[in-house]
């Protein structure tokens, strides 16, 4: 028998659990390990107050949670710690919290008097339900892991974007940070297709407005824009806008969570667009689906990490030839 072998009986068989936040991607990882996800009852009453009901016993198993925090936000997080402590209560041998999207992530830090650093709360929160390990995509400050005190792997979607249009064969283009907190990603990304960079700049006036500059050239170059999110849409509106005031040909969008905030869609939808690329690490309903939004599945990512959770493998691994992701 191998050392993963053992290693997984151990921890039991693989159970899979599913919030209600991210139902269809928790069934495509389902279907991709062959294993069915686990019955349970979320029942919310009209108080609003919420009940998790398993229906088989986990006691001795490797359990994994598959649970967004998107919209509803607040919601989402309580259903995801109240599942986390019926879990607990339920005796399995290890609990892992999967969350394509940790929300509150801005919140990172004390940066005015007198307000909460909410994602060390939200961080607390899920050590303290029950759950024994993480796994993230794409963190919007990689500080937030040092928040935990169990251990977990974060991961990014990038090299499946980078996959995506590496097959499109763009001549002439450019990759463009939509702002100078993004450059790191930004310049992998550059750097996997093998195209320069250009970054986007904000600077704060005297009077309150905002002013861009572009660092980098675009003119008669199809452009990539890339990010972490699009919320509503204000930052990819201006980065549109001054990089076509640059003389950019075509324009593609690229980013890891779609949360689509009103009126997000809207102004998207007046861009002129060559292509939105992004992922379902967060569900996007009919109505917010554009004709050119293309939306990357992250389930075989998630599954290929939960399988090598599970039998005790190396999750580096996974991103072997994007070490510059890491």
């Amino acid at each position: 028998m191998s050392d993963n072998a053992i290693f997984s009986l151990a921890h039991g068989r693989i159970k899979l659990f599913s919030g209600t936040g991210c139902p269809t991607l928790a069934a495509e990882i389902s279907q991709r390990l062959g294993i069915p996800l686990s019955e349970r009852d979320v029942i919310q009453y009209p108080n609003e107050t919420i009940l998790v009901r398993l229906h088989e016993s986990i006691r001795g198993q490797d359990v994994f949670l598959i649970q967004t925090t998107s919209s509803p936000v607040n919601h989402n997080i309580m259903e995801m710690l109240i599942s986390l402590d019926a879990l607990k209560r339920a005796s399995p041998d290890r609990i892992t919290v999967v969350i394509p999207y940790l929300s509150y992530g801005r919140f990172d830090r004390k940066d005015q008097p007198r307000v909460p650093i909410t994602a060390r709360l939200l961080a607390d929160m899920i050590g303290a339900a029950g759950a024994d390990r993480y796994i993230l995509l794409d963190l919007h400050a990689d500080q937030i892991q040092g928040f935990f005190s169990i251990p977990g792997d974060v991961m990014t979607v990038f090299p499946i974007l980078a996959d995506y249009f590496r097959d499109k064969k763009l001549q002439d283009a450019v990759v463009v940070s939509a702002d100078l907190g993004f450059a790191k990603k930004a310049r992998n990304l550059a750097a996997e297709l093998n195209l320069p960079l250009a970054l986007i700049e904000k600077r704060r006036e005297a009077k309150g407005t905002e002013a861009l500059t572009l660092v980098g050239d675009v003119q008669n170059c199809d452009v990539i824009i890339v990010d972490e999110e699009v919320d509503t849409g204000g930052t990819m509106v201006n980065a549109v806008d001054i990089v076509k005031k640059h003389g950019a040909h075509d324009i593609y969008l690229c980013f890891a969570h779609a949360f689509f905030s009103p009126p997000a869609v809207d102004r998207l939808r007046k861009l002129g667009l060559k292509e939105i690329v992004t992922t379902n690490s967060v569900p996007i309903p009919p109505e917010k689906r554009l004709p050119n939004l293309t939306v990357l599945s992250v389930a075989g990512l998630l599954s290929e990490v939960i399988q090598r959770v599970h039998e005790g493998c190396s999750v580096g691994e996974v991103f072997q030839r994007y070490q510059r992701y890491e």
